[in-house]
């Protein structure tokens, strides 16, 4: 049997109204990372393959978890949901980049993405479609595969395996931790999610307020 390790990146910078703005880790989301990486050395088995995304937040995390030289796989990169919001704002008018109404905006969203009444850097089907290849590529029987990544990939790749659509693909996707954890089993009959959203490197009181969603 194989498993996949996704870990979403770590806090990132909250404050931004774009995507190059966003795609940097803050201080504390250079600290989860870092903290992340002990746990793993000290409770975790080693990995046969590592990979991340090629944003730079994926990257960092990635470094700080003691993985600086791993490979890079495009398919992990997040949407650019900024770029979608935007096309939201211009197609019907609505506000953008408010934290406050992300539980409500984030499906909205990504609904008109996949009708095709808001464009973007891809199409929805695309998006979908490479979050299911490398996945499929990440299933290896007998390897433990770490994928450092983000909370949309993460959402779409549990979503599949679920059968869940995207009103309930976004609420996997809302409370997704930075430096979160969640592990898949490979078998003969498929994957099997056995873990979703642990940070067991943040499960002590002093670091409680150390948890984020972004």
């Amino acid at each position: 049997m194989g498993e996949i390790t996704l870990v979403r990146h770590g806090q990132a910078n909250s404050a931004a109204t774009n995507e190059a703005d966003y795609d940097r880790l803050s201080d504390l989301g250079h600290q989860q990372a870092k903290w992340l990486g002990d746990w793993m050395r000290d409770h975790d088995r080693p990995y046969d393959v590592v990979l991340s995304g090629t944003l730079r937040r994926q990257r960092e995390t990635l470094t700080n978890l003691g993985y600086p030289d791993a490979d890079r796989d495009p398919r992990l990169n997040e949407i650019a949901y900024y770029d979608l919001t935007d096309e939201m704002t211009r197609v019907h008018g609505s506000d953008a980049h408010d934290p406050s109404d992300f539980v409500t905006r984030f499906p909205a969203t990504l609904t008109a993405w996949r009708k095709g009444e808001i464009g973007g850097a891809e199409t929805y089907d695309t998006f979908r479609d490479r979050v299911r290849d490398v996945m499929d590529m990440a299933a290896q029987p007998g390897k433990r595969v770490l994928c450092v990544s983000s909370g949309g990939i993460i959402a779409q790749a549990v979503s599949d395996i679920l059968g869940l659509d995207i009103p309930q693909m976004a609420r996997i996707a809302l409370p997704i931790f930075n430096t979160s954890v969640h592990r898949i089993h490979v078998t003969d009959h498929g994957p099997l999610l056995v873990s979703f959203n642990s940070v067991p490197h943040l499960d002590t009181a002093d670091r409680a307020d150390n948890r984020t969603f972004y």
